[in-house]
């Protein structure tokens, strides 16, 4: 599978570069967001630019992602999602489960506000 990441202090990118994520995408994405966690990396953006449709184990993965971040006190932040993807997550209910963003600039924007409360905290 193609993909980039784009590494940044306080979050990664990853950006799957395939129009279906399906079972075989979302292993691999299971994968690299499992390695970014163990790593340290608390904050992940997802970014579905280029990604069309979805299938349930692409939307499962994300909901791993999900808790994988939540249970470091980190964020998961979807961006770039297509009409199909959010009709998808609306019909099952999910939407809510996901912080779903229009760019990468909001992403960031709501990492580093997050990144400042749990300083803030002493975390």
């Amino acid at each position: 599978m193609k993909y980039t990441i784009d590494k940044h202090e306080r979050y990664v990118v990853i950006e799957p570069l395939t129009k279906l994520l399906n079972g075989e995408v979302a292993a691999f994405l299971k994968g690299e967001f499992m390695l970014r966690n163990t790593s340290g990396q608390r904050n992940i953006v997802l970014d579905l630019s280029n990604v069309e449709e979805s299938d349930g184990d692409g939307i499962r993965v994300g909901l791993l992602a999900q808790r994988l971040c939540n249970a470091v006190g980190g964020m998961f932040i979807l961006t770039g999602v297509c009409l199909q993807i959010e009709d998808f997550l609306r019909m099952a209910g999910l939407e809510r489960n996901f912080t779903i963003v229009k760019s990468i600039s909001k992403a960031e924007d709501l990492i580093f506000g997050n990144e400042i409360q749990r300083e803030l905290r002493g975390e």
